[in-house]
């Protein structure tokens, strides 16, 4: 199965240490659908081939985007993501493009997740040694992208879209480790010359998957007065707990797992960053929207929930919701500013 620098389609973050070290070039497909200059072209063909209406406009984009760039094989995670990914790879599978299956455990289990690398690394033909030679490889790139996250909450200097782009692209490093790595320092050197963001903006934590808004997103809210300083998901596809093992670094990373894990990792952001509200990104006809509940229970900030799936751009209806939330936003800050409760600023 090895094949040099061959792509390999995956559908979500995962063990990329791996396919490098097998020889492949890892091309995350969600990255290349949403990018598309016509995303919906991408979409009405999948609806075409039989996609129902009622499908997730990501898994539509993935299929649509295989046949377009012609991927011969898919590593597809059926366990800690997607629930509709094993029937995709079953339609792909018609079409003639090759399958594997990944799944995560079913809970961060450093054991587990050693055995699932294993097994994964055999059947690319490769080890899981050679894959940790990997991981120190591109440590590098991995610490340069968690310093840009850095320079957008800490110092105030990054936007929120930069902050999305560079993180979520670390699923594959843009197919380029080494071009992306250059670029994010440089990005790094320029960001550090420039004029802080204004002190008294409002703080947005962005929870959820990457958004079909993404475009739109970030500078509609910073045209508002206020700015995300957290991706959550997005920071988890750099891996911001690598651990001393391949094994580690992929048991740390929370998104396959437990809301709780979860959780546990934005409550500690919220407050570390100095967040004013949460927005909770929702897919539609996604079974991961249910977890708004739990959201809502658990964390300390208000929340604005709001859904996606083929508009890609911000719809009137919404843009009138983000603008209410972001003044309910600022009157509840000032009115802590008058309690004298307002929060030390971040240094």
């Amino acid at each position: 199965m090895r094949t040099p620098n061959k792509p390999i389609g995956i559908t979500t973050t995962i063990p990329i240490e791996v396919l490098l070290a097998a020889g492949y070039t890892p091309v995350d497909l969600n990255n290349i659908f949403i990018s598309d200059e016509n995303p919906e072209r991408l979409v009405r063909m999948a609806e075409r081939a039989g996609f129902p209406l009622n499908t997730c406009a990501w898994i539509k984009g993935i299929y649509s985007v295989c046949l377009e760039q012609k991927i011969e094989t898919l590593l597809g995670v059926t366990t800690g993501d997607c629930s509709n990914t094993t029937m995709l790879m079953e339609v792909l599978k018609l079409r003639g493009i090759q399958t594997i299956p990944f799944a995560y455990p079913d809970a961060p289990n450093g054991d587990k997740m050693q055995i699932a690398l294993e097994s994964l690394a055999g059947r690319l033909g490769t080890t899981v040694a050679a894959a940790e030679r990997v991981r120190l490889k591109l440590k590098p790139c991995r610490d340069a992208v968690l310093e840009l996250d850095r320079l957008t909450w800490q110092r105030n200097k990054v936007s929120g879209m930069e902050n999305h782009y560079w993180l979520v692209s670390s699923s594959d490093f843009n197919r380029d480790s080494g071009r992306y790595c250059a670029e994010v320092k440089s990005l790094i050197d320029e960001a550090r010359m420039r004029t802080p963001y204004p002190a008294d903006e409002l703080r947005l934590a962005f929870v959820g998957v990457p958004s079909v808004y993404g475009k739109d997103l970030y500078p509609f809210l910073e045209q508002n007065g206020a700015r995300v300083v957290y991706n959550e998901i997005q920071r988890q596809f750099a891996m911001p707990e690598p651990g001393k093992s391949l094994a580690e670094q992929y048991t740390n990373y929370t998104y396959p797992y437990r809301i709780e894990g979860r959780i546990h990792d934005i409550k500690t952001e919220v407050e570390g960053r100095h967040i004013d509200g949460v927005i909770h990104y929702v897919q539609a006809f996604c079974h991961r929207a249910i977890g708004d509940i739990v959201f809502r229970k658990r964390l300390p900030v208000p929340i604005l929930t709001i859904e996606g799936n083929t508009d890609f751009t911000l719809t009137q209806h919404l843009k009138t919701r983000l603008e209410a939330f972001i003044d309910m936003l600022g009157q509840m800050k000032q009115q802590k500013a008058l309690r004298g409760g307002l929060a030390h600023p971040v240094k």
